[in-house]
Formats: structure tokens, sequence, C-alpha cells
């Protein structure tokens, strides 16, 4: 793996081959889907108290933003793979899409000044 860049495409493959050689299997996709949501319960506990109110506690002291990102992106990456998924074409589609809907509608959005 190249530490410089990293394709989705890439990233599924790497993902993949790490699930068959060290993680035995996939879990199957609903049990990855509450894993997912786990995850992003973890990062947005991060974040609430890294930039919202929220103080921290002991347990959350020593997180790394970034380690909590790449926990959500990991399962993503696993759900896309046993789902079929190639997440470089969805994005190219998903960015194309918001593009399309979205080109005026920010540019007049007065509270985004």
């Amino acid at each position: 793996m190249n530490q410089e860049t990293l394709s989705l495409k890439q990233a599924q493959e790497d993902v993949d081959a790490w699930i068959k050689s060290i993680g035995v299997r996939y879990f199957n996709e609903l049990t990855n889907t509450a894993i997912l949501m786990e995850e992003v319960g973890e990062l947005a506990r991060l974040m609430s108290r890294t930039y919202g109110e929220q103080s921290f506690k002991e347990s959350d002291k020593n997180r790394d933003l970034g380690d909590e990102m790449a926990d959500v992106l990991w399962v993503l990456i696993c759900l896309a793979n046993q789902t079929g998924v190639d997440l470089t074409a969805a994005f190219k589609a998903n960015l194309a899409k918001k593009t399309n809907r979205d080109s005026e509608r920010h540019l007049g959005n007065k509270k985004l000044r």
C-alpha cells in the first residue's frame, strides 16, 4: 500500500485482503451496520467533547479523531465490499448529484456568508 496516496478502490482491496487473511471473514451486513453505528457514535462523542460544549471524561481523553474517522471508514468499506458497491463510482455519482442540485443553492444562501 502506498502511504502517500490511497484510492477508494485500493482501500476496498486492502480491507478485503485484510479480512480474508487476518479477519477470517466479514461479519454479516446487519452486524456491520450495527458496528458502523457504534463507530459513528464514538466519533460523535469525541466531536462533541472536542468542538462542542461537553467536557471530556477520563475515558475520552486519549482518543484520536483521525483514528475514530478511520474506524467509520473501515466499516463503511466493509459494507461496500459485502454489497458490491464500487465506492469510487458511487462517490463520483454522488458528487455529480450534489453539484447539479446545489450549484446555485449554496451561493445564494445568506447564512453561509
